[in-house]
């Protein structure tokens, strides 16, 4: 009677430690895959996340202004629009090309020629400035036929005197830097893109 007691007992006891160790097994097994869920779902939503920090497509596009620069002739100068500040666009004579090509850097407060700004061959011919007084933050005048242009022909800043010339560099008054030329491409069919680098060995625009 005693062996068989104990037997039972052995039994039992074997019993309950298989069914211990399937628990543990199964617990195991849950936390496993619940891991796994888990890293998929951190891995799922944080590609979202990701992507939202990639501009969307009518970011980039607010963050450009494209222009048609066939309706310009030559000498005549208009205003737009870019990124909340007026950009001057000027499609200069080869009279003004050749005066802003004669002028010394040396000579200036923010030395640089007409081609470091503008390049040359055909895409000399279009000057491409934000028009904002480097001094406070002015509109200078100088963008309509009557306008007062200063001494250098170019733009005259109202309100503290500044001159800039026909390449848009400061050439007297307290403006600290020229008028700054922002990136943009000319492309084949003679559309201006303000807001994008003209790709090495692009178009500069039609000349005719």
């Amino acid at each position: 009677m005693a062996d068989s007691a104990s037997t039972d007992a052995a039994g039992s006891h074997e019993h309950g430690a298989g069914a211990h160790e399937d628990g543990a097994g199964r617990r195991d097994f849950l936390i496993l895959a619940g891991g796994a869920f888990g890293a998929f779902a951190a891995g799922a939503s944080a590609w979202p996340l990701l992507d939202s920090l990639n501009p969307a497509r009518d970011t980039l596009a607010a963050s450009t202004t494209e222009v048609d620069l066939s309706p310009i002739e030559e000498g005549q100068a208009i205003t737009v629009k870019w990124r909340g500040s007026p950009v001057f666009i000027r499609r200069r004579t080869q009279k003004e090309i050749a005066e802003a090509k004669a002028v010394d850097p040396d000579d200036l407060p923010d030395p640089q020629t007409d081609e470091q700004r503008f390049g040359s061959g055909a895409r000399e011919q279009w000057l491409v400035v934000v028009g904002v007084c480097t001094h406070l933050g002015c509109i200078p005048l100088g963008q309509k036929g009557t306008d007062n242009k200063g001494e250098y022909g170019g733009w005259f800043c109202p309100c503290h005197g500044s001159h800039y010339d026909i390449s848009g560099r400061i050439r007297k008054g307290p403006a600290p830097r020229n008028l700054p030329v922002p990136p943009y491409a000319i492309t084949a069919e003679n559309k201006l893109i303000i807001g994008v680098e003209q790709p090495k060995g692009g178009h500069g625009g039609n000349a005719a």
